[in-house]
């Protein structure tokens, strides 16, 4: 790992340095230690001497691949219009098709760009920053505070002490930006620890500065501390986890307790429906996307209370594993030397995930129980539910296809 480091690092290096020969005003700088992790870098590099003359600064993560004219096209907007802090680009996934882990990330992720963005920004409500292929101006982020790493969603804090100061923010559904999703259910669990845990904990630590602050009206505070947090951000999980992997199976083993089927199945289809409107290409997986959700949402769940608590992986950063083109890479090698010996990554027992062996086990007997006494059918769902949860539990859904 620290090989390939290093490698690209001296790729980056001779790449600037390519460039300033042609007289281009551009420096490669790098940083001997991760104290703050992403923040701390971010808030390290607007130190540096050149800042002053700088009015804007662009933040994109390693494996983003912007255009060559991001900057023309996003610029504009904050050189008019002096109240916009930020300009937010668009994800698009170079390996979305990679297996069924990235299609399903795929359809969550266009939701939350085509649906939660679109409509914060054409609404001039606020939205969170993603972290990556946005423009700041380095006013809006000085006047807020700067950069700061007290929670592991360093983005959506100075989104949020920024909009509490009265700047707005503008999202380009058309800026799009080139990325790659997570491909194994590990790298994919560590990242959604990170995006579930960290806005809890940012919740606990800021709800009180957005209720004394005087610069913003009272209904934005409302919006900011109900919508934006408490329901999106915390309850939502909890609901959904709650109701689909404890409520609806406990209920089964008592027959006094009766959970209508428009509740349990006819009104969260719908919005499920709807809440696919993103990639309407992968409509065909929606069934299987909201057994895979329910999954996560157990993980989500137990990220927020220990988010909410700050408990022992509050703060804990894990870089997120991105394999590039190392599948395309391998696949040519073995087409090249079919007789080469395989080597395994990983052994089974590496990737066996407890939780979810558990509930799967859970979900199975009380669709066992309502296959003899149920009256619903409710056992479909259940075996259906069971089975992602075994998947999950055994490691594969990043290899299926």
């Amino acid at each position: 790992m620290s090989h390939v480091l290093s490698s690209m690092q001296q790729m980056v290096e001779l790449e600037c340095q390519r460039w300033a020969s042609k007289g281009i005003n551009i420096r490669y700088q790098i940083r001997e230690n991760r104290t703050g992790y992403k923040a701390g870098a971010l808030k390290e590099g607007l130190k540096r001497s050149y800042v002053k003359h700088c009015e804007y600064v662009c933040i994109f993560d390693a494996d983003f691949q912007p255009e060559p004219d991001y900057l023309r096209r996003a610029i504009p907007f904050l050189i008019h219009n002096p109240d916009i802090a930020l300009v937010q680009g668009r994800w698009r996934f170079v390996n979305a098709d990679e297996c069924l882990l990235t299609r399903m990330q795929e359809m969550s992720l266009d939701y939350h760009f085509t649906v939660e963005q679109e409509v914060g920004s054409a609404t001039h409500a606020f939205f969170g920053f993603n972290g990556t292929a946005g423009v700041w101006r380095i006013a809006a982020i000085n006047e807020a505070g700067g950069w700061k790493d007290r929670t592991t969603v360093e983005d959506m804090d100075l989104a949020v002490r920024a909009s509490l100061r009265g700047w707005k923010f503008l999202y380009l559904g058309d800026l799009q930006v080139k990325s790659e999703l997570p491909s194994t259910f590990k790298a994919f669990r560590f990242q959604q620890h990170r995006w579930s845990c960290g806005p809890a904990n940012l919740f606990r630590k800021m709800v009180m500065e957005i209720v004394r602050n005087k610069k913003v009206r009272f209904w934005k505070k409302v919006y900011v501390i109900y919508s934006f947090f408490f329901v999106r951000k915390i309850i939502a999980h909890m609901v959904t986890f709650s109701f689909y992997c404890v409520v609806l199976p406990l209920t089964i083993l008592v027959p006094e307790v009766k959970v209508p089927i428009w509740g349990a199945v006819y009104i969260p289809s719908v919005i499920t429906i709807l809440n696919s409107v993103g990639t309407p290409r992968s409509i065909h997986l929606l069934f299987y996307w909201i057994l895979f959700e329910n999954v996560m949402s157990l993980h989500r769940t137990k990220a927020t209370f220990i988010g909410l608590l700050e408990a022992g992986r509050a703060n804990e950063w894990v870089v997120t594993e991105k394999l590039g083109n190392t599948l395309q890479k391998a696949a040519e090698a073995k087409k090249s030397n079919p007789k080469a010996p395989r080597k395994f990554r990983f052994k089974f027992t590496d990737r066996l995930n407890t939780l979810e062996l558990g509930f799967s086990a859970f979900l199975f007997l009380c669709g066992c129980y309502d296959f003899v006494n149920g009256k619903n059918n409710y056992f479909i769902y259940l075996w259906l539910q069971t089975l992602t949860f075994f998947i999950t539990g055994i490691g594969y859904v990043g290899t299926i296809i």
